[in-house]
């Protein structure tokens, strides 16, 4: 089952689609779900998460955190939940997520795509916080989560936001170093 849905995660592809080497879609679909409600799906995560750090080297919960965000284009289907994000130039959804700095999801929040990356701090924070036992310090963002409110937002929380910015001049995608 977990397989199945690991394959799920990493191919994108629909229930339907699983491959016949697995169970049958309807019965993975019936566990997660389960899983989910109970959310032991978040804690076998969590779990999992903690094990591949501790192999890692590091320390079993995070001390420092990334968020970041990422339109994902939506369908005609989506009704209210679509926004548009100007800066994407693209009509969808927005997902917002805190991950460690290994790249493991620590917490995640969805919105319109036009609801801005500073907005989400709190509920971020708030989340990481709970997941990681008040352990997190420092998250780096990027300069969409600039100003006042967001740094507040990460403060109240015990978290330093500090802004990483993009050397003047630059243009496009660039691997920025931390700080």
């Amino acid at each position: 089952m977990f397989n199945a849905l690991r394959y799920l995660v990493k191919t994108g592809c629909g229930w339907r689609y699983l491959p016949h080497e697995l169970p049958p879609w309807a019965a993975v679909y019936q566990q997660w779900a389960r899983w989910r409600d109970n959310r032991r799906f978040e804690h076998m995560m969590a779990d999992l998460r903690e094990l591949a750090r501790v192999l890692a080297g590091r320390e079993a919960e995070p001390t420092v955190i990334i968020l970041d965000s990422r339109t994902v284009q939506s369908t005609p289907e989506s009704g209210a939940r679509a926004g548009y994000d100007g800066a994407k130039r693209r009509k969808g959804s927005k997902v917002h997520v805190a991950v460690d700095t290994l790249g493991h999801l620590l917490a995640a929040v969805v919105t319109p795509a036009n609801a801005p990356d500073r907005g989400q701090v709190e509920a971020l924070c708030e989340r990481v916080q709970q997941v990681t036992g008040q352990k997190v310090q420092v998250a780096y963002v990027d300069q969409g989560y600039t100003g006042e409110d967001a740094a507040y937002a990460a403060v109240v929380h015990d978290i330093d936001l500090q802004v990483v910015v993009k050397p003047e001049g630059q243009t496009g995608f660039v691997l920025l170093p931390r700080r």
